[in-house]
């Protein structure tokens, strides 16, 4: 018999490691859903964080859109009850009307890579562990103003688009 060692074997070992360095270790649907909705089975969190992650719209702008209506109005999901009935709720993303109690998160020169492309923003803001606002191109000094006119616009328009185009 040969075991089967995976790519999650790895993770976990080495989220077991961290977690004995003292690192707080959380799982994807963890980072924020559990605090604000603790009524919710773990499926119905993991919908959540699937919908809010690949918002499906024909054009960047309704994608958009649609994770803003999320963020704010919180997930629609479906789950099972204990007892086989279907039941409804809105798995809240962040706490607006808490906002200490959210995580914060800002990371420097954070690669995203998408296939064979890659983009690395000066800055990311995440809360409760979802990437919510980049300094998409280069930050510059304000006594340089390289990044604006022509060129600071095509920057800007470079990483509005897929790391794809």
């Amino acid at each position: 018999m040969t075991d089967r060692f995976t790519e999650s074997v790895v993770e976990d070992a080495a989220l077991a490691w961290l977690h004995e360095l003292g690192y707080s270790v959380l799982h994807r649907p963890e980072i924020a859903s559990v605090r604000l909705n603790p009524g919710l089975p773990p499926e119905a969190i993991e919908d959540a964080f699937r919908k809010l992650t690949r918002a499906d719209a024909p054009s960047l702008i309704e994608r958009n859109r649609a994770a803003h209506r999320m963020l704010v109005d919180g997930v629609t999901v479906e789950y099972r009850r204990p007892g086989g009935s279907i039941a409804g709720a809105q798995a809240r993303v962040i706490d607006f009307d808490a906002p200490a109690s959210n995580d914060w998160l800002a990371v420097n020169q954070f690669t995203v890579a998408e296939g064979q492309h890659t983009r690395r923003p000066d800055v990311i803001i995440f809360a409760n562990g979802l990437p919510l606002a980049s300094g998409g191109h280069p930050l510059r000094s304000p006594i340089g103003l390289t990044s604006i006119g022509p060129a600071g616009t095509m920057r800007s328009a470079r990483f509005s688009r897929p790391a794809h185009d």
